[in-house]
């Protein structure tokens, strides 16, 4: 029989709180609970996870962080109800699930600290996404259909091998904080200068990647970070940005 969850959340039966528990499986008694709007199963050892997630059709909060897992199943992709946070890191994940797109309610994603090389191309499907953190993956590159994030907020994406950023970078209108720390990028897309609300951009750490001149451009810029890139003191674009009032840390 599954324990009782902490805090009271027993007596809410829409919430499930296993966090914790050294479980090593999923009990199986958590699939049958179809009426869970939120699931939370960090931190238990888990390998694996069953198709039978799919059952769970009011379920708008996952969190399968701090895992072991290698894999996530595809049925998640078609939970209908996931719209607010979907945990997925600090496990053993190679690949995330093809159908990813799918989850086009979805607002918060963290799928950090995993061993992922590569996004799916659906990615781009997840159209309500607010929130995207891929910190300390392995990821070489985006996909093109990143730009299908159009209400993404912001983007953590430091300590990748990311050597560029796609062209539809620039379509994430509503982007505020764009984080590019330790990666090995060699420059910014020009599509890039047409972020209008972008507030703060972190390139520290990427010693090929100057700052472009079109960085004057971006009307909210106002901070940007450049520390350990060997950016020249007298570079007009620091200048430039420096007089209007925008911090740059070098």
């Amino acid at each position: 029989m599954t324990a009782a969850p902490p805090g009271g959340a027993a007596h809410r039966p829409d919430t499930l709180d296993l966090w914790k528990r050294g479980l090593g499986a999923v009990p199986e008694d958590v699939w049958r609970r179809t009426g869970l709007e939120v699931l939370i199963l960090a931190d238990n050892g888990l390998t694996q996870l069953s198709p039978r997630v799919g059952a769970l059709r009011r379920l708008h909060t996952l969190d399968l962080g701090h895992n072991a897992l290698v894999s996530v199943p595809e049925e998640i992709t078609g939970l209908p109800a996931l719209s607010r946070f979907l945990y997925l890191h600090a496990n053993r994940l190679t690949e995330l699930p093809r159908s990813l797109g799918r989850l086009s309610r979805l607002r918060y994603l963290n799928a950090g600290e995993n061993r992922l090389t590569e996004l799916p191309e659906s990615t781009g499907g997840m159209g309500e996404l607010l929130e995207l953190r891929l910190r300390h993956c392995r990821l070489r590159a985006l996909p093109g259909s990143v730009g299908g994030l159009r209400r993404l907020r912001e983007l953590f994406l430091c300590g990748n091998r990311l050597t560029e950023l796609p062209a539809g970078t620039g379509a994430l209108r509503e982007l505020r904080v764009l984080e590019l720390r330790d990666n090995e990028l060699t420059g910014l897309p020009p599509e890039m200068a047409e972020l209008p609300l972008l507030r703060h951009l972190d390139l520290r750490g990427n010693p090929r990647c100057a700052p472009p001149d079109w960085l004057v451009e971006l009307p909210s810029l106002e901070k940007l970070d450049l520390r350990w890139n060997g950016v020249d003191e007298r570079s007009p674009v620091v200048r430039e940005l420096e007089r209007r009032g925008c911090t740059v840390l070098r």
